[in-house]
């Protein structure tokens, strides 16, 4: 059983954290991604790329309603999450561009695979610091603060 100690966010809040955040990001990626979006991540700095992980950031800001963090915190995730939104995307484009792949192509959707796991790691990522600042910490030392009770 694991034992959170006091300070903690709960059970219910870190994966309500997560279920917005995957969520969101299927909106953000497969709803609200325009078509100039989806041409223009593989040219860096185009406008398609950073709109679209600007998209990103801003549809994740809610998530500290659920899971709130010091200013300074929630600030570094969301450049954080800008930053490796738009880099996963525009080297995922370069390869897959690069390598002509299409649709039609296997190592197409292992690129597609590996971005989409890359996203959710950064979400896991926010959920897991946000954690840790609720602990007071922003460090893997809190881990100690969670301990496995056995029954």
């Amino acid at each position: 059983m694991l034992m959170i100690a006091t300070g903690l966010p709960s059970l219910n809040a870190v994966l309500t954290a997560m279920a917005y955040l995957l969520i969101k990001h299927a909106l953000a990626d497969f709803v609200l991604q325009t078509e100039s979006q989806r041409r223009e991540k593989g040219i860096y700095g185009a406008p398609g790329g950073v709109i679209h992980s600007a998209t990103h950031v801003l549809l994740t800001a809610p998530v500290f309603l659920i899971l709130p963090g010091p200013g300074a915190t929630m600030m570094a995730l969301l450049v954080a999450e800008f930053v490796l939104h738009y880099h996963i995307d525009y080297t995922k484009e370069q390869v897959v561009r690069r390598h002509g792949w299409t649709s039609h192509d296997t190592p197409f959707w292992w690129a597609i695979g590996l971005d989409q796991l890359l996203h959710g790691l950064t979400y896991v990522a926010i959920v897991w610091l946000l954690t840790l600042a609720a602990a007071g910490t922003a460090s893997p030392k809190s881990a100690a603060a969670v301990r496995v009770a056995r029954d």
